[in-house]
């Protein structure tokens, strides 16, 4: 062999050496980055926070994960005495933080025993750190002094709270309030019997299920799949937002009511679906809501200066089905109600139905083909069942009687039931137009179901607020009806999440984007109308039985981006509230990912989640998902939690095995 030969082959052997020793440093970085910790009520923070040596509090595991990590948090009571912090944050939608009920327990923070303050606020959790996913936790029954106090108060951005049931506090379950970031996603969350007795704005004035007030900038927040009822002041509430909020899928009755339905606060609102009062007339989007038995609105635009978009919702026996109030201010502060909207910060309502039609202040609406406009007078026979006894009655064994409020499905969806759902022959089969969202059949539905879907709710591409406005319409006649606004509770805390949810399966895929006055849906799932014909989408229904598909399917709920809407100007706060300050500041789109859990979660009342697969110790999928996989014969225990991902590390282990012994193969050739 000449020189030259040699001098090229111990080249060749210093590069595979190099490339050895990168490969092997990025796979122990590899290995370093994911941890597991545990956390029981009957564990220690001494403990090193392993399966078998769990810690005690939650707030150590808040103080100790970092940006990959997952807490997995045992069924059980915590009873902290003293509120919980999340500023620690992941990096990105694939490197959060994930704090996650073990597989078929409920880890529940009760926060009875907590000392609050006298002389300012004292929130149960809260959530300033970003990219954080929290799934399956019940939180509950925090109290006040003169300030209503939050569940949860958030700031963070680009969070996703999935599967939380929040009750029992006297203030609001989730609250969000910061000026600018979002980015987050509220999904298949409970909020209820939240009630603020002696807050110094009023009695009941201030505990709502989900707020998300005060943002300026930022992306768009999405509350999907969500149920809320017996709150005090409203159900979900949007009062001085400027950015626009998607709220979809979701149900709310009974607000503007305490004690499981038996108390009537004297200055709790009691609206449904509260979406407003913006002063620079952004554009919300409503759809695919049901509201019923609510002591004021079903549906409440409260003095907004512009027009929201209202989709295929249905209002029951609420105090009045749609109330689309609007207000102007001028320089000085000063509100004039009951103003008629024009151009484009006129509502669009399409495909609702109201029952009984009882509508207030509905000048200023585009309103084409809902029950009203189309001279429907709907009856009992129209639906398969009016008679939930959510509806007229009261008492807290309707908390678990009630198939409304009963478990959710597999996927963490809402309920399967036949309340409200159209029967065979109903008037609204049909009747409506097309909104660019899923339907069976000749034309889609009125209401929140579509008649003959069978598959589950399809997200579809979430829209985002704004849009053009459809034309055209009858003016509807309405009164000027003044209702008062309200407050939501203290606190800075975040808004929302951006972005559009691509679900697969669904019978057959119907794709198509929103348009006018909509923003930019893009639904995914749909069904297939009879024959094999795919419809002009699917249906969006709301607590249908899960198909292939549906709200969320085998990898997980995906949330990207949305688009803002137009920015008009005007606006006002509602009677009865006074602005609070908002929370930290953060950037950003939000996607969702890990699976839904599998009965991983608190969801419903009563209910105790999936089961716990037997064959060995039980132990929790990878982060991104709440999977449970059981290895037989395996007992989790040791000095180490950072395991996560070791599975998938087994193939660059090997790949990495045979350069070794390729390159000292080679170096002894030399």
């Amino acid at each position: 062999m000449n020189s030259a030969e040699r001098l090229s082959k111990k080249v060749r052997c210093h590069s595979l050496m190099s490339w050895l020793a990168l490969g092997v440093g990025l796979f122990a970085a590899r290995g370093a980055l994911a941890a597991e910790y545990y956390v029981s009520p009957t564990g220690s923070d001494s403990n090193p926070g392993t399966q078998a040596s769990p810690w005690g509090t939650v707030q150590k595991a808040a103080s100790t994960a970092a940006a990959g990590d997952t807490v997995w948090l045992r069924g059980g009571t915590y009873s902290p005495s003293a509120g919980i912090t999340f500023s620690k944050s992941g990096t990105s939608d694939t490197n959060r933080i994930n704090y996650f009920a073990y597989q078929g327990e409920v880890p529940k923070i009760d926060f009875s025993n907590m000392n609050v303050s006298s002389s300012g606020y004292s929130m149960g959790i809260t959530v300033s750190g970003n990219w954080l996913h929290f799934k399956g936790i019940e939180e509950c029954c925090l109290k006040e002094t003169t300030y209503a106090n939050n569940g949860w108060d958030v700031s963070g951005s680009n969070d996703i709270f999935e599967l939380l049931n929040n009750h029992h506090n006297q203030g609001n379950g989730i609250f969000m309030g910061t000026k600018t970031g979002g980015g987050n996603l509220i999904l298949n969350c409970d909020g209820h019997d939240n009630y603020d007795p002696t807050t110094t704005q009023g009695d009941g004035q201030n505990a709502d299920g989900f707020g998300v007030h005060y943002q300026t900038s930022g992306a768009t927040t999405i509350i999907r799949g969500c149920r809320s009822w017996w709150n005090s002041d409203d159900g979900y509430d949007l009062i001085n937002q400027e950015v626009p909020v998607t709220v979809e899928n979701s149900w709310a009755f009974g607000c503007g009511y305490s004690n499981y339905g038996t108390g009537r606060p004297a200055d709790g609102n009691g609206n449904g679906f509260k979406m407003g009062s913006s002063k620079t007339g952004i554009r919300h989007l409503v759809q695919n809501n049901v509201a019923w038995g609510n002591k004021a609105n079903g549906f409440y635009a409260n003095h907004s200066s512009g027009g929201n978009t209202w989709y295929n919702n249905t209002s029951f026996q609420n105090g009045t089905q749609f109330n689309m109030l609007a207000s102007t201010w001028d320089s000085a502060g000063n509100r004039t109600d009951g103003v008629t909207l024009t151009g484009t910060k006129v509502h669009i309502m399409r495909n609702n139905i109201g029952f009984p039609n009882k509508n207030t202040d509905m000048n200023g609406v585009d309103t084409q083909f809902n029950s009203w406009d189309l001279n429907i007078t709907p009856k009992v026979s129209d639906f398969l069942s009016t008679t939930d006894p959510s509806v007229s009655g009261t008492g807290a064994t309707i908390e678990t009687s009630s198939p409304a409020l009963g478990p959710r499905q597999a996927d963490g969806s809402l309920p399967n039931v036949d309340f409200m759902k159209l029967a065979a022959g109903s008037q609204m089969i049909d009747k409506g137009t097309d909104v660019q969202l899923p339907f069976v059949g000749a034309a889609p539905d009125l209401g929140a179901y579509e008649y003959g879907a069978t598959g589950g709710t399809p997200t579809g591409g979430v829209t985002a607020a704004g849009g053009a406005t459809a034309t055209g319409g009858a003016t509807g006649a309405g009164g000027a009806t003044t209702a008062t606004g309200g407050k939501t509770g203290g606190g800075g805390a975040t808004t929302a999440t951006g972005g559009s949810t691509t679900p697969t399966g669904g019978a057959t895929t119907a794709t198509g984007g929103k348009t006018g006055g909509g923003g930019a849906t893009t639904a995914t799932g749909g069904k297939t109308a009879g024959g094999g014909s795919t419809g002009a989408g699917g249906v969006t229904a709301l607590g249908g039985a899960p198909g292939t598909g549906g709200d969320t399917g085998a990898g997980g709920v995906t949330e990207t981006g949305g688009t803002s809407g137009v920015v008009q100007s005007g606006g006002a706060v509602p009677v009865g509230g006074t602005e609070e300050t908002g929370g930290s500041v953060v950037t950003g789109g939000e996607t969702a990912t890990g699976g839904v859990p599998g009965g991983a979660g608190a969801s419903g009342p009563g209910e105790s989640g999936g089961n716990v697969v037997t064959g060995g110790t039980p132990h929790p999928g990878s982060t991104g998902g709440a999977t449970t996989s059981t290895e037989a014969g395996q007992t989790s225990s040791g000095c180490s939690c950072r395991m996560a991902g070791r599975q998938a590390a087994g193939y660059p282990g090997f790949a990495l095995l045979g350069l070794l012994v390729f390159a000292l193969r080679l170096r002894k050739r030399r």
